[in-house]
């Protein structure tokens, strides 16, 4: 079975998607909450331990994904329950195309410039407990004169490490947004699901690779934390000629 990387599309029906994710409990605030628990579980049930993360979803984009089991992705679909396939189109419909998977790069020229765009969850993990960066950055300076895009750029830029570098780096998009996660088990190993809420935001920008093999890495596994509920999903583009 193939383990090259593959970019996936799937046009969702969010009129199937959200009443059945309100029924198990998965979306906040009567659906008015973030939906990536919801897409979560519905991929889950789709392709069970196949599922794609990182993944993106845009309202009128669709949702995007990376995966190393598109094999396994294909076998599953024929297997999905025709209310799994519903809401998640993957069924060729006039308003679905279906599974769509393509190969996705793997190898890239050290000094490459691509554009990018990349939603993330800018979190710090303090006393065993998630806490916003911006927070976080004000905690530690309190007499300091702080800006949220420039707290965040620069949480980014330590996700990238030493796979790239980031230039032109800007907060297009910035919410305090409302997910469910399962809680700490308790004693007898149930695991409740509670809303959290935290920070969302969304930067665009330029890199320029630094290292190839690293940057591949990191386009499979995404950026920060929360990459199985629709964060950290690295969209890439060519960089605009200058």
């Amino acid at each position: 079975m193939s383990q090259d990387l593959h970019l996936i599309h799937l046009r969702p029906n969010l009129n199937r998607l959200v009443p059945w994710a309100q029924r198990q409990g998965l979306v906040p605030d009567r659906g008015q909450g973030d939906l990536g628990y919801a897409f979560h579980a519905a991929l889950k049930a789709a392709f069970g331990e196949s599922a794609p993360k990182p993944f993106s979803y845009r309202t009128g984009q669709g949702l995007l994904a990376y995966t190393a089991k598109a094999e396994a992705m294909r076998s599953a679909v024929t297997m999905a329950t025709p209310e799994v396939a519903d809401m998640l189109g993957l069924d060729v419909k006039a308003q679905s195309p279906g599974l769509l998977i393509r190969p996705f790069p793997q190898s890239w020229k050290v000094g490459q410039l691509l554009s990018f765009e990349v939603r993330v969850r800018p979190v710090v993990r303090k006393d065993d407990k998630e806490l916003d960066a911006f927070l976080s950055a004000a905690q530690r300076m309190p007499d300091a004169v702080l800006s949220r895009e420039a707290v965040y750029a620069d949480w980014l830029k330590r996700q990238f490490q030493n796979a790239t570098d980031l230039h032109e780096v800007r907060m297009t998009e910035f919410s305090l947004s409302t997910v469910v996660r399962r809680a700490a088990p308790h004693a007898k190993g149930n695991r409740p699901k509670r809303p959290v809420q935290g920070p969302a935001a969304v930067f665009t920008g330029v890199l320029q690779v630094r290292d190839s093999d690293a940057f591949a890495a990191l386009i499979s596994r995404g950026i920060g934390r929360h990459r199985a509920f629709g964060f950290g999903m690295l969209l890439l583009k060519p960089a605009a000629a200058t």
